[in-house]
């Protein structure tokens, strides 16, 4: 399907986007008053980051803002998803707010509404300052106040422009991957850790959307979630049994609490002894409503039950001769909708946004131009499938391409490439890839099909 055919099944009104992340490209760690989230700390650590890469220059945006944000309209944006670095606004998690720092936040926004792009806020993508995580982290209650003052602290300065905020980015990785795989700053393989971790993230999620309200009450708020789409390795009943005792170990752990206000009951049975205190309105302020839903989408998982493991006494398995990332992620665009279905039948939810979707391919200059028919194919397939899940009336508002540009990937470095902006890290040259045009072109003629 061309993007003039796709362009027509969304609507005007219909927001379409680029995402960001503050550490992923930024740059200037230690500029302007900000100080190290544990994210510079974990590159610094041999052997946890690919060729010890780290985001101190990252894409240098944090000086090339105006320019970035031209590149944003220049590609057609409605909207623009960044994330703000806590550290950059209160360096050390609590206390004195870094005014230099939260004027970057100003400008850009300031700038984006000049140049009629929306501005979507998230408080947090997991750069902790390390001053908070010496207090404990995310594994002690204290995180989630301090995460509710800084919210505060953003929403006075910032709150009046935005046009939409999310709490926190994808707490699964700051919980199992952070605290229990090991492969995420703080890099901790510990199941009480990641319990505890757990219930905070939830907590500073419930205060944060208090503290949004209190401040500005119409501005829509929600979280974000990479949750699964999950299908069972075969049609046994243990594998479809181990599939849901996964899906509660992962994603339950989050949704439950904010959509149905308690723990999955098998999650607690399993870990009674180890879970954390839970205080009397903790559960209350956890399910605070949110006014939408954050989805973050890749590829989907196949479940098999395995009794040697833990709880939930279940692995995850690699299908065959599938086509695959650069990441080595299964491309399997249906997986969408199962996600859109199985959370639709499994919750009252308010409208979606698709926050993050997008593959990295192996992308490379020629002739000073990146061509990336892979990368348009995978987004081409996602959003045919989003607009087929909007005309069976599930309630998607918008969808945030990852990502505007090449960027830090993590504990990947910058081996990986997401962007739909090639970026030359020797020059920080921003050379849109073939997926760009695509995409700018599918954004422009929605427009212009909803016109005529």
């Amino acid at each position: 399907m061309s993007s003039t055919a796709l362009s027509k099944r969304f609507s005007r009104d219909f927001v379409f986007g680029y995402a960001t992340a503050a550490y992923q490209i930024e740059g200037a760690h230690d500029e302007d008053g900000r100080k190290p989230s544990i994210w510079d700390a974990f590159s610094r650590i041999p052997g946890r980051v690919r060729n010890g890469d780290t985001g101190d220059v990252a894409c240098d945006h944090y000086h090339r803002m105006p320019e970035d944000v031209r590149l944003l309209r220049s590609l057609s944006a409605d909207a623009y998803r960044f994330s703000i670095a806590w550290p950059r606004v209160i360096p050390d998690g609590r206390g004195p707010v870094n005014e230099k720092g939260i004027d970057f936040y100003d400008r850009l926004i300031d700038e984006l509404l000049k140049a009629e792009i929306k501005p979507y806020a998230t408080l947090y993508h997991w750069d902790l300052p390390i001053e908070q995580h010496g207090r404990g982290g995310w594994c002690a209650r204290d995180t989630a106040y301090a995460f509710a003052d800084y919210t505060d602290v953003v929403m006075a300065r910032l709150g009046d422009r935005l046009s939409g905020i999310m709490t926190l980015n994808e707490p699964w990785c700051s919980g199992h991957l952070s605290y229990l795989i090991g492969e995420h700053a703080p890099g901790e393989r510990n199941l009480t850790a990641a319990l505890a971790a757990i219930h905070t993230l939830n907590l500073a999620h419930g205060l944060a959307m208090q503290a949004i309200k209190a401040r500005r009450a119409d501005l829509p708020a929600g979280i974000v979630y990479n949750a699964k789409a999950l299908y069972s390795a075969s049609e046994r009943p243990e594998d479809i049994a181990a599939t849901e005792r996964y899906r509660a170990f992962h994603d339950g752990v989050f949704m439950d609490p904010v959509f149905l206000g308690h723990y999955p009951a098998d999650v607690v049975e399993a870990f009674g002894p180890i879970m954390p205190k839970i205080e009397a309105d903790d559960l209350k302020i956890i399910s605070t409503p949110i006014d939408f839903l954050g989805l973050n989408f890749y590829a989907p998982e196949r479940i098999a039950a395995d009794p040697a493991l833990p709880f939930p006494r279940a692995r995850s398995v690699q299908a065959e001769n599938v086509p695959r990332s650069a990441m080595g992620w299964e491309i399997h665009a249906p997986a969408l909708d199962r996600l859109l279905t199985d959370l639709d039948a499994r919750y009252e939810l308010p409208p979606i946004y698709i926050a993050e979707n997008g593959c990295a391919q192996y992308d490379e200059l020629v002739d000073g131009k990146c061509d990336d028919p892979g990368r348009i194919d995978y987004l081409e397939k996602h959003l045919t499938v989003l607009a087929d899940a909007r005309d069976k009336g599930i309630r998607v508002d918008g969808y945030f391409v990852w990502s505007l540009m090449d960027n830090f990937e993590w504990s990947h470095g910058y081996a990986k490439r997401f962007g739909v902006v090639y970026v030359d890290y020797e020059t920080q040259k921003r050379i849109p890839k073939s997926s760009a045009v695509w995409y700018r072109d599918l954004i422009a003629g929605r427009a212009q099909a909803a016109s005529v």
